[in-house]
């Protein structure tokens, strides 16, 4: 239990801190930059309880939304304080989305497994918890969300999910899992953003007809 919620805070604050970093740069004050982070480090796992038919987590345990608005405040402070490295470098937001995707990722799993979902379901529980609260992130900045463009990052999730698979057949422990998923999951990211591995896109279809003589 304590290994989780080592991982899962420091998901919390990873995620946080990539949130308000975003609203940093798009000049928002500090409460609306602590909302915008409060709501990327809880909007993957408030989907992932919704879609599994439970309470959200942070609304059903004072100490983990106690721990959720702890780790946004100190990710608020983070920023202010060390702005010159965590705002104006551009690949922070990548290396901090990559340690946030795959920490989620994982306490997604293993929250789906105890509640008995097969491992194909807690894999993309995984996927939700990871990717969503980015996608929350980008659509209150008014972005196009990460994980509907080209980046390998949904696709890290799932490798990462699968390798959790894998690992759990060969007899893992539940941290070793969780080790190996944290790894390739960060990897893959940081691999794809060094580089710039996308995945193919769809071909642009001109919808306008030609002009007819």
């Amino acid at each position: 239990m304590l290994f989780s919620f080592i991982i899962e805070m420091i998901g919390a604050l990873a995620c946080a801190i990539s949130g308000i970093r975003l609203a940093a740069l798009r000049r928002f004050d500090w409460f609306g930059a602590y909302i915008v982070g409060l709501v990327t480090a809880l909007g993957g796992g408030t989907l992932r309880d919704a879609a599994m038919g439970q309470p959200a987590f942070w609304v059903s345990d004072f100490r983990m939304f106690a721990a959720y608005f702890i780790c946004t405040a100190l990710a608020l402070v983070l920023v202010i304080v060390f702005s010159r490295w965590l705002v104006r470098r551009e690949r922070m937001l990548m290396v901090f989305d990559a340690i946030g995707l795959a920490m989620f990722t994982v306490i997604g799993i293993e929250k789906a497994l105890m509640r008995g979902c097969p491992m194909g379901v807690a894999i993309f529980m995984g996927l939700l918890t990871g990717a969503f609260g980015g996608v929350m992130r980008d659509i209150l900045l008014n972005r196009v969300p990460l994980i509907f463009r080209k980046d390998i990052y949904a696709m890290a999730s799932l490798i990462g999910g699968v390798c959790y698979w894998l690992v759990c057949l060969v007899g893992g422990s539940s941290e070793v899992c969780a080790l190996v998923c944290l790894a390739v999951i960060v990897v893959i990211r940081m691999l794809a953003v060094r580089f710039s591995w996308h995945l193919p896109t769809l071909s642009r279809i001109n919808q306008q007809e030609s002009p007819k003589p």
